[in-house]
C-alpha cells in the first residue's frame, strides 16, 4: 500500500508524516524507517524509528533510489513501513516522469507487505492522472 501525502509547501506535511511515523512505531510488531533529505526532524521521532539521512548515500534518480529501498527492506525482514519526507527531493525526477516508479513501489509494497507513506509537495490538481484515484 502506498500512502500519498500532498499538498503545497507549509502546509503541514511533514507534522502529519511524522505523527504517521510515530503511530505506526507505537501499534507495529515490527520495524518503522523514516527516510528524509536532512537531520531536521530526526528527534521528533519515536526512539524506535529507524532514521535515514538520505543525503548521506548520493542518491541520483528514481532507480537508485527504488534500490535503496530494496537494500533497506533486503537488511530487515522485520520492516512494516518506510515513511519518506520529501519525496521528490530525494529522487530528482519530475513528478510527471514517475509513473513506472510509482508502479515498481506498488509492487515492491504488496510484495514485501510493507506500507509506503510519501510526502509530495505539490497541489491536488498538479497530481498526475495515475496518482489519481
Amino acid at each position: 500500500m502506498i500512502q500519498l501525502i500532498f499538498g503545497e509547501k507549509g502546509s503541514g506535511k511533514t507534522k502529519k508524516i511524522l505523527e504517521i511515523a510515530n503511530r505506526a512505531a507505537e501499534e507495529a510488531k515490527g520495524s518503522v524507517v523514516f527516510i528524509d533529505e536532512d537531520e531536521r526532524y530526526m528527534y521528533d521521532l519515536n526512539l524506535s524509528v529507524r532514521f535515514i539521512n538520505a543525503t548521506e548515500y548520493a542518491l541520483s534518480g528514481p532507480k537508485m533510489f527504488y534500490g535503496f529501498l530494496c537494500g533497506i527492506a533486503a537488511s530487515d525482514h522485520d520492516l512494516e513501513c518506510i515513511v519518506i519526507d520529501s519525496f521528490m527531493h530525494l529522487v530528482h525526477h519530475d513528478l510527471q516522469s514517475l509513473k513506472e516508479m510509482f508502479a515498481q513501489l506498488e509492487r515492491f509494497s504488496d510484495t514485501h507487505g510493507i506500507r509506503l507513506v510519501l510526502s509530495l509537495s505539490c497541489a491536488p490538481e498538479q497530481l498526475p492522472d495515475f496518482l489519481k484515484g
